[in-house]
């Protein structure tokens, strides 16, 4: 079993940056390693979207269309966590974020990933 614990989420003015960090524990670093690991979002009274992914080796990352060029993820596998460095952040960027891990190759919808975190609040105010 994982658990999966995202920090760094905050209040910020527009043009800002955060960034969040999804550490993982309870599970052998090979249950980890496994799979890609995504970053989702869920707005009040919105579904949960896909933000970003990255896979195992980190070779290959995906973004949705509405964070390309402003967001960043990366993992590090030794330390069990994975990051979301978020910059010129929006308005409309404001929502809960979880981390979620142990998903087939570029998985990009939430039902693909096994383990989810609680989700950290991310609040960007104009």
């Amino acid at each position: 079993q994982v658990q999966l614990v995202e920090s760094g989420g905050g209040s910020v003015q527009a043009g800002g940056s955060l960034r969040l960090s999804c550490a993982a524990s309870g599970a052998t670093s090979s249950s980890y390693t496994m799979g890609t690991v995504g970053w989702f979002r869920q707005a009040p009274g919105k579904e949960r979207e896909f933000v970003a992914f990255i896979i195992r080796g980190g070779g290959r990352t995906d973004y949705a269309d509405s964070v390309k060029g402003r967001f960043t993820i990366s993992r590090d596998n030794l330390k069990k966590t994975a990051y979301l460095q978020m910059n010129s952040l929006k308005p409309e960027d404001t929502a809960v974020y979880y981390c979620a891990a142990d998903a087939p190759y570029g998985a990009t919808v939430p039902g693909a990933y096994r383990y989810w975190g609680q989700g950290t609040q991310v609040t960007v105010s104009s």
